[in-house]
């Protein structure tokens, strides 16, 4: 399947995102050994059962990056010249190993380039935490894409 092309945005639009991921230990800790982030609240279950939260958490980096990959079918799969930024980001609750989680995407605003050749579309992203029909929002931020037009598509 293919992401959407400028012309198929809709500002306004939710795109509820099926794929989902339970998260594992093994997720985290090559996470964290791949960007060399040892932070001992995210592999030391120990420093982390001291902690407020009472156990490891799973780094809020994988987080956001885990939503951006399981966006990408329905929103830029194919259709994407760059992703221009991330910004807004917070994590209001933390992830846990063994939590689910699920991503939607609304998109907030979109414009052509200056040539009109492209657009640019921002969507804001949230995730969640799953748990049958409890969710618990563990982080958000917007996207911003540099997308192909139908017309300039190869």
């Amino acid at each position: 399947m293919t992401g959407l092309y400028y012309e198929e945005f809709e500002v306004g639009e939710t795109i509820t995102h099926e794929k989902r991921r339970t998260v594992s230990e093994s997720d985290n800790q090559r996470f964290c050994d791949m960007t060399m982030n040892q932070q001992p609240l995210h592999l030391d279950a120990e420093f982390a059962g001291e902690t407020q939260f009472g156990n490891r958490l799973v780094n809020g980096l994988y987080t956001m990056s885990l939503a951006v990959g399981v966006s990408i079918p329905d929103t830029t799969e194919g259709t994407i010249v760059a992703n221009l930024s991330y910004d807004n980001v917070s994590h209001p609750n933390p992830v846990f190993h063994g939590d689910t989680i699920r991503a939607q995407s609304t998109v907030t605003d979109k414009r052509e380039t200056s040539d009109g050749e492209r657009g640019v579309v921002t969507m804001h992203v949230e995730v969640f935490k799953t748990d049958g029909e409890d969710e618990t929002l563990v982080c958000e931020f917007d996207r911003t894409a540099l997308s192909l037009k139908m017309e300039n598509a190869e």
